[in-house]
Parts: structure tokens; C-alpha cells; sequence
């Protein structure tokens, strides 16, 4: 019987292989780091909603040609990581975090995501 891992990275390659991605190097880990993160600092359902979208994000900087995919995944999850860190501080009631990404400049955006 195959482990957790095991699993989700013969199915991690298969949806690779499935979009004709085989060359993209997916960090499963760090996807359901950011996964976990936004589920226990926002609601559960944030996990899915925020990895989708920081892959979505990650995807059109690298198809824009802004930066190469590893550099726009990282960059990608980075600005969700900070903004989830925000929204949860927020909503602790903390008023000495950083504004979310794009609400001011203290927070800048990662180099190669999109809307630079």
C-alpha cells in the first residue's frame, strides 16, 4: 500500500502529465504548507480557494514571461502566506501588522507576479 506522499505525488505528476506540464516541478509540501496556513488562519475552505489562486497568479507570470515558473510559484506564495498572515491578524484584532499586499506600498508584491 502506497503512503500519503506517495500518493499525492504519483497524482501531483499524473495532473501534470494530464495538462502537458511535465517539465513544472510542483513542491507538494509547500503547497499544502500554504493549504494549511490559509485553512487554519482564515476558514478551511480558504485552503483550495488560495492554492488555486496563487497557482493561477504563479501561472500567468510564468506564461507572461515575467519569471521563470520556480521563481513565480515562490513569489506566488509568498503574497498569499503575507496576506493570510494579515487577514488573520486582522481578524485577532492586531493593529501593528502590515497592510495586505496591494493596499499599500509597506507590503510590496514579490518580483514576478503578476500586476507589477
Amino acid at each position: 500500500m502506497k503512503s500519503q506522499d506517495e500518493t499525492l505525488e504519483e497524482w501531483c505528476r499524473l495532473l501534470l502529465r494530464a495538462f502537458e506540464l511535465e517539465d513544472v516541478q510542483v513542491d507538494v509540501n509547500e503547497v499544502l504548507s500554504l493549504a494549511g496556513v490559509a485553512a487554519h488562519s482564515v476558514v478551511r475552505p480558504a485552503a483550495p480557494l488560495t492554492t488555486f489562486i496563487a497557482g493561477f497568479a504563479a501561472g500567468l507570470a510564468s506564461g507572461s514571461g515575467q519569471a521563470p515558473d520556480s521563481t513565480s510559484m515562490k513569489a506566488a506564495m509568498d503574497v498569499a502566506r503575507s496576506v493570510t498572515r494579515v487577514y488573520a491578524a486582522e481578524e485577532q484584532g492586531e493593529d501593528s501588522v502590515s497592510p495586505a499586499v496591494g493596499t499599500s506600498t509597506d507590503v510590496p508584491a514579490p518580483s514576478g507576479t503578476p500586476g507589477e
